[in-house]
C-alpha cells in the first residue's frame, strides 16, 4: 500500500533530522501573508486566511492534491479561521473588527461579531446545555465576546487587561493571551469570570497559546525563541517548564533569536510542533521532555501550521511575517501553504524510561 502522497514510505529512523522531499505545495495559494491555518475535524477540508482579505478552502485529496472549493472575501486583513466540530461551518474574524460564518453547505456567508477594533481570534465551542455551536471572539478592543449564532448581540462579555493576541478552546479550557505577557484561564462551565490569570513564564511578548488536546494545559510561544508549557491546575505544576527553540546557535556574543509563530497539537499523539520566523519546524513530546524531530528551513517564515484530523497531514505556510519590518519584505518572497505527510514514528511519544 503506498503511503500518504504516494511514495512515503514508513522508516522508523532514530535520526532527529526530518526531511521535507514529499512536501507538496497548495495549489492557488493566497497572494499575502497567511495569518491561519485550520483543518475540518470531519474531513480533509483545509481553510486559509490571509492578508489579502481573502479566506480560501480547499479539498485535500489522499495524494497530497488540492483543489479550491470556495472562497469569499473580509472588508480588511483576516487574522483566524476556525471549523464548527460537525464541519459545517467556518468562522473567519480579522481587521474589519467583525467575524463571519460561512455555511459550507449553502456557501452563504453572514457577520456574526463585532468588535470596536480588530478581531485576533474567532473560535467555536460547545457546551452541555446549548442548542448548538456556541462562538468566542478576542479582539484588540481588550475584550472577548461569547455569540449565539442565532443572536445578533453578545451572550456575554469578559474585559481582559490588555489586547487579545492568541486565544485557544479545547473542551471547556478557554485560553487568552494578551499583550504586557497575561495569560487568562476560563473554564467555559463559568465563562464570565477567570478562572486563573497568570503572566506568561516566558519573559517576551506572546505570539500564540495552545491548548493540549486532553485540555489540561496549553503551550506559549513568544517572540524570543521559546515555548512554556503550563498545567491549569496547581496540583500538576511541577511539571511546568520552558524551553529554548527557534534560535540560531551562538556565534561569539550573538545568538539569533527568532519568533515563535505558532504552535499545533498532534490530535492523537499529544505531541506538538512550533514553528518560527526562522523558517523551520520541530516536533516535541512534552512528556518526555524531548525534540523528536527538527526539518530544514522551508525558505522563509513559517506563520501558521495546523494538523488534520486523523494527525496524517502537517499543514504549514511560508510567508513573510514583518518580523524585519517593511523593509525586510520583498516581491521576491514566497508566499504558500505546504502540506508535511506524517511518516512512522514522526509525531509518536518516545517510550517512556521508568525510573526504578
Amino acid at each position: 500500500m503506498a503511503g500518504l502522497f504516494g511514495s512515503a514510505a514508513s522508516t522508523s529512523t532514530s535520526n532527529t533530522i526530518g526531511d521535507l522531499k514529499n512536501d507538496v505545495a497548495v495549489s492557488n495559494p493566497p497572494e499575502d501573508t497567511i495569518s491561519d491555518l485550520t483543518f475540518s475535524p470531519t474531513a480533509d477540508i483545509l481553510a486559509v486566511s490571509s492578508w489579502d482579505k481573502k479566506v480560501r478552502i480547499y479539498q485535500i485529496a489522499g495524494n497530497g492534491a488540492s483543489e479550491g472549493k470556495h472562497i469569499y472575501e473580509h472588508d480588511a486583513p483576516v487574522l483566524s479561521v476556525d471549523f464548527s466540530k460537525d464541519g459545517n461551518k467556518l468562522v473567519s474574524c480579522g481587521a474589519d473588527k467583525q467575524a463571519k460564518i460561512c455555511d459550507l453547505q449553502s456557501l452563504q456567508t453572514v457577520q456574526v461579531a463585532a468588535h470596536d477594533m480588530p478581531v485576533k481570534a474567532a473560535r467555536f465551542f460547545e457546551l452541555p446545555n446549548s442548542n448548538g455551536p456556541m462562538l468566542v471572539t478576542g479582539s484588540w478592543d481588550k475584550t472577548i465576546k461569547y455569540w449565539d449564532l442565532r443572536s445578533q448581540a453578545p451572550v456575554g462579555t469578559v474585559t481582559c487587561q490588555e489586547r487579545v493576541y492568541s486565544m485557544d478552546v479545547r473542551n471547556s479550557l478557554l485560553v487568552v493571551g494578551t499583550a504586557d505577557r497575561y495569560v487568562n484561564v476560563i473554564n467555559l462551565q463559568e465563562p464570565l469570570k477567570f478562572y486563573k490569570t497568570l503572566q506568561s513564564p516566558l519573559k517576551w511578548q506572546t505570539r500564540v497559546v495552545s491548548c493540549f488536546p486532553d485540555a489540561s494545559g496549553f503551550a506559549i510561544g513568544s517572540i524570543e525563541g521559546r515555548c512554556a508549557i503550563q498545567y491549569v491546575e496547581d496540583k500538576d505544576s511541577g511539571s511546568n517548564f520552558s524551553f529554548k527553540c527557534h534560535r540560531d546557535a551562538p556565534s561569539g556574543n550573538i545568538t539569533d533569536v527568532y519568533s515563535l509563530n505558532d504552535i499545533s497539537f498532534h490530535p492523537q499523539h499529544g505531541t506538538f510542533s512550533t514553528a518560527g520566523s526562522d523558517g523551520t519546524f520541530h516536533f516535541w513530546d512534552k512528556d518526555a521532555k524531548h525534540r523528536l524531530k527538527g526539518y530544514p528551513a522551508v525558505g522563509g517564515s513559517i506563520t501558521a501550521t495546523t494538523f488534520n484530523s486523523s494527525g496524517t497531514i502537517f499543514a504549514y505556510a511560508v510567508g513573510y511575517d514583518w518580523g524585519k519590518g517593511y523593509m525586510g519584505n520583498s516581491p521576491n518572497y514566497p508566499t504558500k501553504v505546504m502540506l508535511h505527510p506524517i511518516q512512522g514514528d514522526e509525531c509518536k511519544p518516545r517510550p517512556s524510561v521508568k525510573k526504578r
